[in-house]
């Protein structure tokens, strides 16, 4: 049966993700941590060989893209950008922590939506989509190997609601440079909308003699 394999990589650092910035379409390139830390795992880790790059549009997904996959053409999908944080947007907890609704929506589960912003089940839609169009494409240009940059969130709400085995989102933890392989099956996806997690990316270099 033929496979389609999918590693999933967290962007690299930002400025705000160091100050613990909310940030989701506000578009933050790469800090210079970021960028160091990305090239320092290039050095210790082997990255998969893909014959795709697909990225959420924004430059700190792209700019990894482009580090990790250098010789690679690297393909925007808007689906795969970050949560919309609406209000809250810019603003670290310590900020946010005494707001009425910033409580509410830490309270709401799934379906709870920052003000002017995005709730995880609408993040979840989208996502859902992001992942029919690329399976689609790959099926249809005969791509086997593809990855895919893009946003913590979006890496734990695909792996808890379409991966098997199946594991808690608080389970499904990458740090930056990093993420999961997927192996898609045409049977599997189309009857049950589901993929196998094979594990993490990248690999461990093989030691040398």
């Amino acid at each position: 049966m033929t496979g389609y394999h999918i590693s999933f990589f967290r962007h690299g650092l930002t400025d705000a993700n160091e100050k613990g910035i909310y940030i989701g379409r506000t578009d933050y390139p790469l800090s210079e941590r970021g960028r160091s830390e990305l090239a320092s795992k290039l050095d210790t880790y082997e990255y998969p060989v893909t014959d795709r790059i697909y990225s959420s549009p924004l430059i700190r997904c792209t700019e990894t893209a482009e580090l990790l996959f250098p010789d690679s053409t690297v393909i925007a999908v808007p689906e795969l950008q970050e949560l919309d944080f609406g209000d809250f947007e810019g603003k670290t907890v310590d900020e946010l922590i005494q707001r009425e609704d910033f409580k509410e929506y830490l309270r709401g589960g799934a379906a709870a939506c920052p003000p002017n912003g995005e709730s995880v089940e609408q993040l979840s839609a989208r996502s859902y989509r992001a992942m029919q169009k690329i399976i689609e494409e790959m099926m249809r240009d005969d791509i086997h190997c593809a990855a895919v940059v893009t946003h913590a969130a979006i890496i734990t709400n695909l792996l808890a609601g379409f991966g098997l085995p199946k594991v808690p989102p608080n389970e499904i933890i990458c740090e930056p440079g990093e993420g999961f392989e997927i192996l898609v099956t045409a049977h599997l996806w189309q009857r049950s909308d589901a993929f196998e997690i094979l594990g993490m990316v990248p690999y461990e270099k093989p030691e040398t003699t």
